[in-house]
């Protein structure tokens, strides 16, 4: 007996259709995608600003660059910074990346980025675009004094190693180190700071009181190490993004030197 086609995989002409499933899987992981966009337009444009010049001030008349501790402050001034400028599209993203997980009626249905700030402001109050800043700006502290600092520091191991020049190979190996130091440091805070920003209220109480809350409930009910569950796929994010940030921005950096300071 001949198998009878599933009409959910193939239609009437024996042609193959796509599934609404495999329509909301394709489409679901745009989800985000503006927030995502405006989020490196403030975030990550202030942080990298605010700490090459800050970088450059502090560099020694002869060339000496900053004392690791000193880059680490830099590190968590761009960081604190950008992370504050960066919140409301960092609360936009989390609620819009989360919508697809929550029960129909209770997801909240944002069209893009400006829908989201928008309704946010005009159900929930200005405010709220700023809901888990501190927690924001603690993870934004400890991310960049790990990867800025880190690189920095790296990139300066190695050239002084001489096996290394001044070129893309010494900037990814140094964007590599930076990544796993920064994975390791910033993943129980983002745990905090994600969970802090897309908390309910439940019995009019919210979730957590703050953020030591969520580190003792998460390391009580799941487990020490559960702050750096999935740490290998963290880092295999965490570790391009970090390559291609760093290696971009030397980039633009030598480029910017040479076409308006080299006269």
């Amino acid at each position: 007996m001949a198998a009878t086609a599933s009409p959910g995989a193939s239609g009437m002409d024996g042609k193959p259709r796509t599934s609404p499933k495999s329509v909301k899987f394709l489409f679901g992981g745009l989800a985000g995608l503006s927030a995502g966009l405006l989020r490196q337009a403030t975030y990550t444009t202030t942080r990298l600003g605010i700490y090459t010049v800050l970088f450059e001030r502090l560099t020694g008349a002869d060339g000496t660059p900053p004392g690791f501790l000193l880059k680490a402050v830099i590190g968590m001034t761009a960081g604190a910074t950008g992370a504050f400028v960066g919140t409301p599209a960092e609360v936009a993203l989390i609620r819009m990346t989360a919508d697809g997980r929550l029960p129909v009626d209770q997801r909240r249905g944002y069209k893009n980025v400006f829908n989201a700030l928008f309704r946010i402001v005009q159900e929930e109050g200005v405010p709220t675009l700023w809901r888990g800043c501190i927690p924001t700006m603690a993870r934004a502290v400890v991310v960049n004094a790990a990867q800025l600092a880190s690189y920095s520091q790296s990139k300066q191991f190695l050239l002084d190693s001489g096996y290394f020049s001044d070129n893309i190979l010494c900037h990814f190996c140094a964007s590599m180190i930076s990544g796993l130091v920064t994975t390791a440091a910033s993943m129980p805070v983002d745990i905090v700071k994600t969970r802090i920003q897309n908390m309910r209220m439940i019995d009019g109480k919210p979730e957590y009181k703050n953020g030591l809350d969520v580190l003792v409930k998460v390391v009580r009910y799941e487990g020490f190490f559960s702050l750096w569950k999935g740490f290998t796929p963290y880092y295999a994010r965490l570790g391009p993004h970090t390559v291609l940030t760093f290696i971009f921005l030397e980039q633009m950096n030598k480029a910017y030197k040479r076409l308006f300071l080299s006269g």
